[in-house]
This record gives C-alpha cells, sequence and structure tokens, in this order.
C-alpha cells in the first residue's frame, strides 16, 4: 500500500481519524478539500488546524483567498506534497471531501492546463449536445456524467479534449509528472455517520462557527478587497455571509438557509462517493471512532 485515502461527507470527523491514522502509520496529511488551498478563509472551510498537532499537513493555505484555484493546480500541487512524503519515508495519507479532487489524483484522471479557445467555442454553439457528446465519446472514455451535466461543462470537456488529441507530447509528459497508482496501492476509508447524526453534526457546527467569527472572517475577507462576487463564488459559508454583510439577506435567514445548503452539499458528496464505488473504487466505510489498528 503506499497511500491511505480518508474521505466522508462534511461534518463526519474526517480530520480527526486522519490524524489518528497518521500518528499511528507515521504519515503526514494532503488535504483534499477544493476550498482549504485558500488563505484567511480558516472558519468556514473548517481548517482545524489544531487537530494536526504535530502531525504535517499539505495544501491548505497555499493559494491568496480570491484567486481562481482549480483540478490542474492541484494535482501539480499534490505530486510535489505525494512525493516529498515519500522521499521522507513516512506515508501519505489524502483526506478531504472533494471527490473530484480525490478521483483526480488516484485516478490518474490527466487534467493538463488548457486555454479557452474563442474561435472553438464559437463553433460548439453550432452544435448540438448530441453532437458534442458523441464527439467527446471519440476522444475520451466518459467516465464522468458531470463532464456534460451543463452545456458549458460539455464545451470545456470537449475543448480539452480536442487539445488533448492535439498534443499528444505535452500530454505524455503531463501525465508522467503525476504519481501513478495501481489497484491495491491506496487504502480507502469512508467516515460513516447517519443522515440524521450528521445534519445534526453541521447545525451544531455551524452555530460553532458563528460564535467562532464566521461572519468576522467574511468581513476581513471583503475588507482586504476581494470583491463580493468573488467569495459568492467559493459558495456555501461564503456565499450565504457575504449575501448578509452586503445587505441582500437578513442573519435569520442567512442562518437557517445555510444549514439547508450545507445539508444538501453533504447529501451530494455523498451521492459521489457512492458513485466512487460503482466506478470500481472499494471503500471500507467506518465510523469516525473505528480503531485505525486495525486497518
Amino acid at each position: 500500500m503506499k497511500m491511505f485515502c480518508v474521505l466522508g461527507p462534511t461534518a463526519s470527523g474526517k480530520t480527526k481519524f486522519a490524524v489518528k491514522l497518521a500518528q499511528r502509520f507515521g504519515g503526514e496529511i494532503i488535504s483534499a478539500d477544493s476550498r482549504q488551498v485558500y488563505r484567511g478563509m480558516d472558519i468556514g472551510t473548517g481548517k482545524d488546524l489544531c487537530e494536526y498537532g504535530d502531525v504535517p499537513v499539505h495544501l491548505t493555505d497555499i493559494v491568496p483567498a480570491g484567486t481562481k484555484y482549480d483540478i490542474h493546480h492541484y494535482q501539480q500541487d499534490f505530486s510535489k506534497a505525494y512525493n516529498g512524503i515519500l522521499s521522507r519515508g513516512h506515508l501519505p495519507i489524502l483526506c478531504g471531501g472533494s471527490g473530484l479532487y480525490i478521483e483526480s489524483v488516484t485516478r490518474g484522471y490527466s487534467i493538463p492546463r488548457v486555454d479557452t479557445d474563442p474561435e472553438f467555442r464559437r463553433r460548439c454553439e453550432e452544435l448540438t449536445d448530441r453532437e458534442m457528446i458523441s464527439r467527446l465519446g471519440e476522444l475520451k472514455h466518459l467516465h464522468n456524467s458531470t463532464d456534460f451535466d451543463t452545456r458549458k461543462r460539455l464545451i470545456r470537456a470537449l475543448e480539452i479534449a480536442e487539445w488533448q488529441a492535439a498534443h499528444p507530447e505535452e500530454q505524455a509528459a503531463y501525465n508522467a509528472s503525476l504519481p501513478s497508482f495501481e489497484e491495491g496501492d491506496i487504502k480507502y476509508i469512508g467516515l460513516s455517520v447517519s443522515r440524521e447524526e450528521r445534519n445534526r453534526r453541521i447545525d451544531e457546527r455551524l452555530d460553532a462557527r458563528l460564535k467562532e467569527g464566521l461572519v468576522e472572517e467574511v468581513q476581513s475577507l471583503l475588507g482586504s478587497g476581494i470583491p463580493p462576487q468573488d467569495l459568492i463564488y467559493y459558495g456555501l459559508e461564503y456565499k450565504f455571509v457575504t449575501r448578509y454583510l452586503i445587505g441582500e439577506i437578513s442573519y435569520e435567514w442567512m442562518r437557517e438557509h445555510l444549514a439547508i445548503a450545507i445539508h444538501q452539499f453533504a447529501k451530494r458528496q455523498m451521492t459521489w462517493f457512492r458513485g466512487m464505488e460503482r466506478r470500481g473504487i472499494p471503500i471500507q466505510w467506518v465510523c469516525p471512532d473505528y480503531d485505525v489498528s486495525l486497518l
């Protein structure tokens, strides 16, 4: 085995579990959270840095809030962190709830940096969705329907696939820069709690974060010059609290509907993880207080 992967929905206790694994097996943690990469976004993303103790954690606080960070960047940063951990003789432990980020690095999804091509996109507008999906299927295995769940995503997926087909040497070099995993190299551990317990944890954690200064954190980000729309782009806590601070919604409406949105987000996370299992990824589901020495 080359790596543990701890996954699960928000508020399931992934960080604490990963820390126990790291302490037991001599590991270092690599975050698989699409928002924890941003500096200054601590409370809203649930970094809980105090929980790590002396366990090293990578891919948190690596880019300024307000910038756009995508899977291409994540793959490159993951590769550097992973290889660094191995060079120190430690065990990498990937931990997070961003399913696409997890699969992008564990399943070898090739997502190079491809600039947008206005002329290509103009030609795509003349095609039907069916025509574009057919062409996309000729260029790549359609392992993920999210590639074409909206027309915007479909055009982008086709744009990348066409670039890959036209640049095989650059594509091969990019693939070679990423870690390669075979069956059995990764042990996937999923943290399982009931829907009722999950929602209770979400509500309790949200109230705690509001008391800890979530609103003040977002106010500080806005005060630093980050436009409201950039924070709204990050979703969930940053979307709802920003809308409250700019006067679009009341505090009570913000709290109530943010909790609902996080419940729905956790449900979508579980749907993604079940999809991973259908795609052939074996996940061992355990309770958050499972004895890690049994793994």
